[in-house]
């Protein structure tokens, strides 16, 4: 597929925002000077903290910065392997009706994932994945969505390459993810998917379709921790639509001062499905695996 469309997507989708934000439309000549006086204005915020669309607890591609130790367990071995991840998503600009608190953000999401073998002498670099894109939220109360095209792209480790002598195949794609997230309390269920718009290799299927339920405590445990929680469900069109579950739950530390966005995340994890890293998605190879991660954001 041309990746011509992809600027008129973006100016597409830029106007429907616009459009759908409160308080943007003209006042008319017919209206009293008083009662545009009186509107409240939108509150704009250029390069905002945070996204009006909560990042995903349980989504193993969520861009964030952790590292994490996991037992692998293969149909053939067991191996240990430690997981890192660096990425954030960068808020750009938002827009907010200080009535009713609903708005809309565009943001560049961005990072890269990378897997260890722990068993090799030299800590075998396995797999990095490494992502890009640009997500556009909206939220009004309860209701996030979500839009988000992003680019995957993903590179085996060069003493993975000369230790297993695997067939290399140019895995890389780019996606548009539609996400649509309920929070009434301290739970959050979300519901969604994902259609891939160009691809390699050609014979990738192109569909995904997700949900998740996470769980934030509003009351500390232990010390300042707070229990969360999530549970991320996905079936792809690439694996005849069986599901892979992945796992997460533990403490979150909230720093100074109360209310803020830094955080240090200690959970306990697990994942059963297909593997997810990179051209090993393309192999049909399931695995479980089950350790501990420890997560910070800012």
């Amino acid at each position: 597929m041309s990746k011509h469309w992809l600027p008129w997507f973006f100016a597409v989708l830029v106007q429907a925002l616009l459009l759908v934000t409160p308080g943007q439309a003209s006042s008319g000549n017919d209206r009293s000077d008083q009662d545009t006086s009186e509107r409240p204005s939108i509150q704009t915020t250029f390069l905002p903290v945070g996204d009006l669309f909560k990042p995903l607890i349980a989504d193993l591609k969520q861009p964030r910065f952790y590292v994490s130790y996991h037992r692998y367990d293969y149909s053939t071995e067991t191996v240990n392997i430690s997981s890192v991840g660096v990425g954030e998503s960068f808020g750009l600009y938002r827009a907010v009706n200080p009535v009713d608190g609903s708005g809309w953000q565009v943001s560049f999401d961005g990072g890269l994932l990378a897997q260890f073998n722990l068993d090799t002498s030299s800590k075998d670099l396995l797999n990095t994945d490494y992502f890009a894109g640009v997500p556009f939220s909206y939220r009004r109360g309860t209701l996030s969505y979500r839009a988000f095209l992003y680019h995957q792209s993903s590179h085996l480790g060069d003493e993975y390459l000369l230790h297993a002598n695997p067939q290399r195949v140019e895995f890389s794609y780019e996606a548009l993810s539609v996400m649509a997230s309920y929070e009434p309390n301290e739970w959050r269920g979300y519901v969604g998917g994902e259609v891939i718009v160009r691809k390699e290799p050609h014979d990738l299927k192109t569909l995904t379709a997700q949900a998740g339920i996470e769980y934030y405590g509003s009351s500390p445990v232990w010390g300042r921790g707070t229990p969360v929680a999530g549970l991320d469900l996905k079936s792809t069109e690439e694996h005849h639509w069986a599901v892979n579950a992945s796992f997460a739950a533990g403490l979150e530390f909230r720093g100074d001062p109360p209310g803020g966005h830094r955080y240090i995340r200690v959970m306990l994890e697990g994942y059963k499905g297909f593997n997810p890293h990179g051209q090993f998605y393309t192999e049909n190879m399931r695995i479980n695996y089950y350790g501990i991660g420890v997560y910070w954001g800012f």
